[in-house]
């Protein structure tokens, strides 16, 4: 039985010979050539075993003539239409400004080839919709880039859920927030597929459906914009099965990704910038000798971690396992996910989100038709 590719170890997956020639050769194009996909995206695919990157798509020539100088054996087209006429290109990975995530996704399906799509899926529902059933209609694999679901420390907050260890669960906190810094126009304008909950939220909206295995059915918002477009977010939600949870996001504060968990038996906490392990504090031992000491190797731990995280860009764990388990699901060796449909249940949640703060009430979601 295959299983989702969030559930393997893809490293381990390509140690293994019958995997490796099940995914040999398969040929790829770079749709977008930005910074991310310069420093992340363009690195993991030139490293992948039996993955040829074959042509790139990249509008700004001075960008085009840098990436081409990496990759001298890759075709370089200025637009992405000209890049998905290839017949021999298998798949696209597509690392767009979010306005052009939908046009651009839709024509490769609509060629037939396979689809890695940076988050999110696009910048509003009806987008969304259209995007979702060209993705269908193709019959191919569609895997959008919620990447943090194989960071290693998120893997384990959801083994930690999973165990019951914290007993019956009470509460959720989160925080995904950066500091005040120069952004490109895009991310500055709403209608541009700028906003903190498309940039930041979408990644913690995810994760929630992924730690918890619920949707989310209650949301009611905030939306500040202090030096762009909602730039900032308070948002109060509840799962399907009652657990309340509370997150902020802002482009605005400081540089924190962090999960908090409540039980009755106990408290988890992760941080991913400055977190070398999830850590778990049970119910009564919160000002214990044991668990202050712990505490302190901890943090001496998460001090060298973060050093090292921010060392340099590109240093997040979760971008090359991604990016494999995209190419092993292609080849048949796992079912992929987080799909097109996991997009599509966060842009819902974040459509009723904007909702809610304009119209200062609780939106509620329920099972929806697309």
């Amino acid at each position: 039985m295959i299983r989702p590719a969030e559930q393997y170890n893809t490293l381990e997956l390509w140690r293994d010979g019958g995997i490796v020639r099940r995914a040999g050769g398969l040929k790829v194009g770079l749709v977008g050539c930005g910074r991310i996909a310069e420093l992340v995206h363009l690195n993991v695919l030139l490293r992948l075993p039996n993955v040829e990157l074959i042509a790139f798509a990249e509008l700004d020539a001075k960008q085009r003539d840098q990436v081409q100088r990496r990759a001298p054996k890759a075709m370089a087209f200025a637009s992405y239409q000209e890049l998905l006429q290839l017949p021999e290109l298998d798949a696209a990975v597509i690392c767009l400004p979010p306005a052009l995530h939908a046009e651009a996704a839709i024509a490769a399906f609509e060629k037939g080839k396979h689809v890695y799509l940076e988050k999110p899926l696009a910048t509003n529902l009806d987008d969304a919709k259209r995007v979702l059933a060209a993705w269908k209609k193709a019959n191919a694999v569609g895997m959008i880039g919620f990447n943090y679901r194989l960071n290693p420390l998120f893997r384990k907050v959801r083994e930690h859920v999973e165990s019951g260890t914290l007993g019956p669960l009470v509460g959720v906190r989160s925080i995904f927030a950066t500091a005040a810094t120069r952004m490109p126009g895009w991310k500055r304008a709403r209608n541009e597929g700028g906003g903190v909950l498309l940039e930041l939220g979408s990644h913690h909206l995810d994760l929630l459906r992924f730690f918890f295995q619920q949707e989310i059915r209650e949301i009611h918002a905030e939306l500040k914009s202090y030096s762009s477009d909602d730039d900032s977010a308070m948002l109060h939600l509840r799962l399907a099965n009652g657990l309340a949870v509370q997150s902020f996001f802002s482009f605005t504060a400081i540089e924190e990704d962090r999960f908090e968990i409540f039980g009755q038996k106990g408290k988890l906490s992760v941080d991913r910038y400055r977190s070398s392990a999830v850590e778990c504090v049970e119910a009564g031992q919160e000002f214990s000798l044991v668990h202050r000491m712990r505490r302190g190797f901890s943090q001496l731990s998460a001090s060298a971690y973060s050093i090292k995280r921010h060392l340099a860009t590109g240093q997040e764990p979760s971008y090359r396992p991604a990016l494999e388990a995209f190419v092993l699901a292609v080849n048949g060796a796992v079912e992929i996910r987080p799909d097109l449909e996991d997009a599509y249940r966060c842009q819902e949640i974040i459509d009723a989100a904007e909702r809610s703060a304009r119209e200062r009430r609780i939106i509620c979601l329920t099972n929806s038709e697309k």
